[in-house]
C-alpha cells in the first residue's frame, strides 16, 4: 500500500551481506536477530557504507537501549509494537532526505 520495494535479510549477517551487495534507500533494523544482531550488523554496515538510513526496530524504550542505537550508528528508531502511521513518517522522511 505504501508503494515501496521491500526486501527481508532473516538475520544479521544476511543483512550484512544484502548491503554489500545492493543498494538499498534505507535499513528497518532489528536489534534482536539469530546469528549476529542489529547492533554488530549495523557497526560492520557503518564500515562501507556511512549514507544510507538505518532505523532501528526495538521492544524497549529504555534511554540505554537508545543511547546504543545511536552510538551503534543507527539514525532513529522505533519501539514495538509500533504505530503504522509513525513507521510511514519516519520512512518517508529518510527517504525524502537520502
Amino acid at each position: 500500500k505504501w508503494e515501496l520495494i521491500v526486501d527481508v535479510a532473516h538475520n544479521g549477517q544476511e543483512g550484512v551481506e544484502k548491503m554489500q551487495s545492493g543498494k538499498y534507500d534505507l535499513v528497518l533494523m532489528d536489534l534482536q536477530m539469530p546469528i549476529m544482531d542489529g547492533y554488530k550488523a549495523t557497526r560492520k554496515i557503518r564500515l562501507f557504507d556511512t549514507n544510507t538510513p538505518i532505523i532501528a526496530l526495538t521492544a524497549s524504550a529504555l534511554l540505554k537501549v537508545r543511547q546504543e542505537v545511536m552510538a551503534a550508528g543507527m539514525n532513529d528508531y522505533i519501539t514495538k509494537p509500533f504505530d503504522p502511521s509513525e513507521l510511514r513518517r519516519k520512512i518517508a522522511l529518510y527517504i525524502k532526505n537520502h
